[in-house]
């Protein structure tokens, strides 16, 4: 009688989701070579070798209000992944970030039967920890990126693992900065910001004219600066050239005024090249302290989801971006909502562009906090994920 080969269902959430399960399946596959996986995906993940029946683009929505508009076609691709992946019948389900959907889909497999895993813990620790609950019906396993999420889910009963972040292990210790300054042809010894408002349509569109007034107001503060501005993919780098034509600052080489060289993906390059950068919080601002580059990390949620957000006090932290979660501390500066402006960014960048005792301490600190996530990420995740269906 012949085995057949063991099958894994993932769904992964936009350009991060794609970039973790690129190295997942990878790190799977290696254990596994005949492992078969199929799902929800981007580019990164397919060419790693998973089987598409969706693209991770298709989940790219942000925030409580802005998903209301999209719900019905999210349920609509739910039902319907639920519907292949039980005929498909997978020895497990990961859902890769995406919470909202993932856990929602979790839920259902787990129900029928299916071990089910979450690999990026939602961020329950700081707002709607009541959600703690729905997991730990939903998900056999949490795969943490981060080393404090284990504690609280140990006392919430639910089973957790810390395996480290993979772009711990995809960036080199030391920097590279001269190798990306020269892959990129930036002129020598000029100051470099590295501008990176999303990956999202809604946060380039809510970050990027006031991306933009900032690097008007500092190109003005500090002569020769340069700018550039890697886009995550065609339709956000439309969005934010309109803002340059709007706002009248050059996009591209030889333009008089503030120049922003916009480049097609290439973000850890850029970040690798910069001397310091502005960032929206998420993913970039930890690749940011990955490739040691000094930053100032901005959000700004629609009118309605803020509103609600603090109206019904669901967030319970003093810092929301990654390096001054994992630091404990504002090891960078932060902007949220209305303290966003070109001004205020401005003011906080050209303080990141010094030189002296503070970058050199500010640097330490971040090659402290990338030797702490750097495990081997994918593949302790794959192993947790064969112990979890005992296929060690």
């Amino acid at each position: 009688m012949t085995t057949r080969a063991l099958r894994i269902a993932v769904v992964a959430g936009e350009t991060s989701g794609d970039q973790l399960g690129a190295a997942l399946v990878a790190a799977l596959r290696a254990r596994v070579p005949d492992l078969q996986v199929r799902g929800v995906c981007g580019p990164l993940m397919r060419a790693a070798g998973c089987e598409p029946m969706a693209d991770a683009h298709e989940l790219a929505v942000m925030g409580l209000v802005e998903v209301l508009a999209h719900l019905p076609r999210l349920l609509a691709l739910r039902r319907t992944l639920r519907r292949e992946i039980l005929a498909w019948q997978p020895d497990v389900f990961i859902g890769i970030d995406a919470p909202e959907f993932n856990l929602g889909l979790a839920a259902q497999l787990h129900a029928a039967g299916v071990r089910t895993v979450q690999y990026v813990s939602p961020q329950v620790w700081a707002w709607r920890e009541r959600r703690v609950r729905a997991i730990a019906r939903a998900c056999d396993l949490v795969l943490c990126l981060l080393p404090f999420e284990p504690a609280f889910y140990a006392r919430h009963a639910v089973r957790a693992r810390f395996v480290g972040h993979p772009l711990a292990d995809q960036i080199p210790l030391d920097g590279q900065r001269d190798a990306a300054r020269a892959a990129l042809g930036i002129t020598p010894g000029a100051a470099v910001v590295a501008l990176l408002p999303g990956s999202r349509r809604g946060e380039v569109t809510r970050l990027g004219p006031d991306f933009i007034g900032a690097a008007q107001v500092l190109a003005r503060a500090v002569p020769g600066v340069e700018f550039i501005a890697p886009m995550a993919s065609p339709e956000v780098r439309a969005l934010f050239e309109r803002d340059c034509a709007a706002a009248g600052a050059g996009v591209g080489a030889g333009v008089p005024g503030v120049r922003i060289r916009v480049l097609d993906g290439q973000a850890r390059l850029a970040l690798q090249a910069a001397d310091a950068a502005l960032v929206a919080s998420g993913t970039a601002s930890l690749e940011a302290l990955l490739c040691r580059c000094p930053m100032v990390v901005a959000y700004r949620l629609s009118m309605a989801t803020a509103f609600l957000l603090r109206a019904l006090r669901m967030v319970r932290l003093r810092h929301f971006s990654l390096p001054n979660l994992l630091a404990g501390e504002a090891l960078v500066p932060e902007f949220f909502q209305e303290a966003v402006s070109g001004a205020a960014l401005a003011a906080a960048l050209q303080a990141q562009l010094g030189t002296g005792e503070h970058r050199a301490a500010l640097l330490d600190r971040f090659r402290d906090i990338h030797l702490r996530l750097r495990l081997n990420g994918a593949a302790c995740a794959a192993d947790a994920v064969f112990e979890l269906i005992g296929a060690t």
